[in-house]
């Protein structure tokens, strides 16, 4: 099951308290103060693995809360630190403060690390207070409370180009088909109820990524059809790849449509590279793609592509072309 956004309470260790001990030594009947201070509480980290795909585990796991510091000891020993936790996420996840909503961190690179939660600093025993005037000192600190937080953990895709569309326009069939990534397919909309990432490998052992997005339908901004609940999922991509139905009756208006939908969601969106396709080519007949494929479509930023998945027809040709955008990104 693909979950992508969780809500998550946190609590680093409490510091163990100091301890309040005097020496009791043979020959030493009135020994000094000897109390050790209390260990470190636990801290916590979060840590992005590119293995991991999903925030399916916070489902069911909503609380962590790392170890407490153990107290001071006799003869000055300190008390062990609290055992840190580290929590695993998938790259990609943002990590917000659930009540702001500010964005606290990016874990956007396999095995980055941060720390979440600070562990609370040990109490000092006894001995740290003795002084000329007060040689036997009876208190000590106690340990402070760990950093608590109540977090969002929000999940985007990283890809580089990312794919839309209306429902039922070809998507999930075309990622199926340029890369390893088996979506359910069917004829009908919304087959798609969840992102789909798949590598599409070029030459040489050259590879880039493509996000295939559930559909969208006019009014998703607002909640209708899906919603923009996937839309995330397509703002760390470099290139949009919209894919238009060859056979509907006004592309230039269902173009228009999908990208009013993605600048109401995201104004940074309507900036990216944008490349317009007409899929399901082997649809119609030859006379009339051909025409399709010098038509000019508003906005985009490049000529129309044509393919279609069903019979390859202009399938490479689009991924020489994304590939060759891609890099004049970098």
């Amino acid at each position: 099951m693909f979950i992508d956004y969780a809500e998550v309470e946190i609590k680093a260790g409490r510091g163990g308290d100091g301890a309040v001990l005097f020496r009791r030594e043979k020959y030493v009947p009135k020994g000094g103060p000897s109390g050790g201070d209390g260990g470190r509480g636990g801290h916590v980290y979060v840590q992005a693995l590119h293995n991991l795909s999903t925030l399916l585990d916070f489902r069911y796991h909503k609380k962590y809360e790392a170890q407490k510091g153990a107290p001071g000891a006799s003869a000055l020993k300190h008390g062990k630190d609290g055992e840190d936790i580290i929590i695993n996420v998938p790259v990609g996840t943002i990590i917000k403060d659930a009540d702001s909503h500010k964005l606290l961190f990016d874990l956007d690179q396999d095995n980055k690390k941060i720390m979440i939660a600070k562990g609370g600093r040990g109490g000092k025993g006894n001995s740290n207070f003795a002084t000329p005037t007060n040689q036997a000192p009876r208190y000590a600190e106690q340990g402070r409370e760990g950093q608590e937080k109540k977090v969002i953990f929000e999940l985007k895709l990283i890809a580089d180009v990312g794919l839309v569309g209306f429902p039922n326009s070809g998507k999930s069939t075309l990622i199926s088909t340029i890369s390893a990534a088996r979506p359910k397919i069917a004829d009908y909309p919304f087959t798609t109820l969840e992102p789909n990432l798949g590598i599409v490998q070029y030459k040489d052992f050259k590879s880039f990524t493509v996000a295939d997005i559930p559909g969208i339908i006019e009014g998703a901004h607002e909640g209708k059809g899906l919603g923009i609940k996937f839309l995330r999922h397509i703002e760390r991509t470099r290139i949009l790849l919209f894919l238009i139905d060859i056979t509907s009756e006004n592309h230039q208006k269902d173009f228009t449509v999908l990208f009013n939908e993605l600048k109401s969601y995201s104004p940074e969106l309507a900036k990216k590279i944008k490349i317009v396709s007409f899929s399901k080519a082997d649809l119609l007949p030859e006379e009339e793609v051909k025409k399709l494929a010098k038509k000019k479509i508003k906005n985009a930023d490049s000529n129309t592509l044509v393919f279609s998945s069903a019979t390859k027809q202009g399938v490479q040709e689009l991924i020489d072309f994304l590939w060759k955008t891609l890099q004049k990104c970098k």
